[in-house]
């Protein structure tokens, strides 16, 4: 039996201690050749699987660095080829719009007298024209508007021709009447018309 030693009234006193004791503080301590004590298996299983959690961590942190970065690189490709493949849009909207602008201007066509009357003035000689002309075309404008009066005698034979220009813009869809004095009335008249001949042209 083994015993420890204390000091009671200055004098050593030995106590005993138990074997079981000692058997018990052993068994957590094993002993290493050089003498020291080293730890037993099932703290050594414990310092071991902390270092292993560590490292587990940490090849979750980088697998998942390396999910971000790449899923940013695809969406940055995808970004690249969608604007990329969304320009030649553009040049296709306007061909679209080309065949509008691209019609010809046909003021003869394009400009319909939808009334023609012929008057005279107040002193029964000259002749006054009250014409309604409608523009339309839809993509021009016209102006400085070129007309043509003629007159006719009973054998049909053209007693006058007469032009002019009635000084008004008709724009797109716009209808506009005009009062003409044109000529002195041919004597002999049996029948008249009056036609257009021509504008300037603007497009809208």
């Amino acid at each position: 039996m083994g015993y420890k030693q204390y000091l009671s009234r200055g004098f050593p006193t030995l106590l005993p201690i138990s074997t079981k004791s000692l058997l018990i503080e052993e068994s957590n301590c094993v002993h290493s050749g050089s003498g020291g004590c080293t730890l037993d298996v099932e703290e050594g299983a414990m310092f071991e699987a902390a270092q292993e959690q560590k490292q587990s961590s940490s090849n979750r942190m980088l697998v998942t660095i390396f999910v971000v970065v790449a899923a940013a690189a695809v969406g940055g490709v995808l970004y690249t080829m969608s604007k990329s493949g969304s320009k030649p849009a553009a040049p296709v909207t306007a061909a679209a719009g080309a065949p509008a602008t691209a019609e010809k201007s046909d003021p003869v066509h394009d400009l319909k007298i939808l009334s023609a009357r012929m008057e005279k003035d107040s002193t029964g000689t000259t002749a006054v024209w009250l014409v309604d002309i409608d523009n339309k075309s839809k993509a021009y404008t016209y102006s400085k508007i070129q007309y043509e009066t003629t007159y006719v005698g009973p054998n049909n034979a053209a007693l006058l021709v007469n032009k002019g220009t009635i000084p008004f813009n008709l724009a797109p869809g716009e209808e506009q009447n005009a009062q003409i004095r044109d000529v002195l009335y041919p004597a002999g008249t049996a029948w008249y018309k009056f036609r257009i001949t021509g504008a300037t042209s603007a497009a809208q």
